[in-house]
């Protein structure tokens, strides 16, 4: 028997024995060393997916682990392989996969959301899904490849070139990688973000960032672009001042890029997009292209995993480490550990 972390009922997670099923024709089994919990899994827990989610349901889609077993027909991997999973499963047959957007697929299997995800010692899934790992990758850095790839995806969504303004408006992960993105892309960035410990994480980072409840952000990137504006700005901050404030920072036919989840309807001022010529750009995954990126900037150093990631804690405690997620501010990156020596249980 191996342990799952699954999601039973809103604010209610366990930890349950599961039985591990076998790879078949071109699955392959995993062990997962390292799984992230991001602001989705948060929705989750909160209750806000419930008809989406089929309870008892398996959390986790950003992993980093080994090859346990190979299916029949699996060729290119093998026990032992250091693995990513980009997870995602499309039907190939809807409009969006006819044109060749598959990651969007009009009837997508977010594998950790749809179907079984990662938070558990042993994961069966398709190979098709396997990015492979450098060995030299420590796994518990590589288990933010997959929201590194969000910000590759959002970063060249938004085609940010060298020289650009950019503004990223919310400094937690997703929008700290962006930004780390944006910057490797060649862009002058700043960060907005309330939090004073996201602030100094992102100063730490050689970032600029701003204290939108001290400062007049817009008024900031008039002086700092010369009265010209941001080329480009991110929303991950999800409220709705942080529409209006990256609405009110872009120059004339500036970008911006929506990645934030917004639960419910915004107003968002018009005017402005009519009166500058602005374009609104949706964000949402990633595909193989974006995933193999973020493996290189991860693997570099680019990206500098380590100093995100706030705390690490074994899978039997999961389910408190999405409650101190929901404090916010001084924590960015909760990874839980899912080998087995972290549990003390024999598989």
């Amino acid at each position: 028997m191996t342990l799952a972390v699954r999601y039973v009922s809103a604010r209610t997670l366990d930890t349950a024995p599961a039985e591990p099923s076998s790879p078949g024709p071109g699955e392959v089994e995993l062990a997962p060393a390292f799984v992230g919990i991001c602001g989705t899994d948060l929705h989750i827990f909160h209750g806000d997916m419930d008809a989406r989610v089929a309870a008892p349901a398996v959390l986790g889609h950003e992993m980093s682990g080994r090859v346990v077993r190979v299916g029949p027909g699996v060729e290119g991997w093998q026990p032992g392989d250091a693995v990513t999973v980009m997870p995602l499963r499309w039907d190939d047959t809807c409009p969006a996969c006819r044109a060749g957007h598959q990651y969007i697929c009009q009837h997508l299997d977010f594998i950790g959301i749809d179907s079984p995800g990662a938070m558990q010692q042993r994961w069966t899934v398709p190979a098709s899904t396997l990015i492979r790992l450098p060995e030299s990758l420590a796994l518990d850095r590589a288990a933010l490849v997959e929201p590194t790839a969000v910000a590759v995806h959002d970063v060249g969504r938004a085609k940010v070139v060298e020289g650009e303004k950019v503004v990223v408006v919310g400094g937690g992960p997703v929008g700290i990688l962006i930004a780390l993105v944006a910057r490797a892309a060649g862009a002058e960035v700043r960060v907005v973000e309330l939090s004073a410990h996201r602030r100094l994480l992102a100063e730490e980072l050689r970032l600029t960032a701003w204290n939108p409840a001290d400062e007049d952000v817009p008024e900031l990137v008039r002086k700092w672009t010369g009265d010209a504006g941001a080329d480009v700005a991110f929303e991950v901050s999800g409220a709705a001042g942080g529409v209006d404030t990256a609405v009110d920072v872009l120059g004339v036919r500036g970008r911006l890029c929506l990645v934030a989840i917004h639960p419910r309807p915004r107003e968002v001022n018009l005017h402005r997009f009519f009166w500058r010529e602005l374009t609104l750009i949706g964000a949402r995954l990633y595909d193989r292209g974006d995933f193999e990126e973020a493996v290189a900037l991860v693997a570099d150093g680019t990206i500098p995993a380590e100093r995100l990631i706030s705390k690490v804690v074994p899978l039997a405690q999961a389910p408190a480490a999405f409650e101190a997620l929901e404090g916010g501010g001084d924590v960015m990156k909760i990874l839980v550990d899912c080998t087995d020596d972290a549990q003390g249980v024999a598989v």
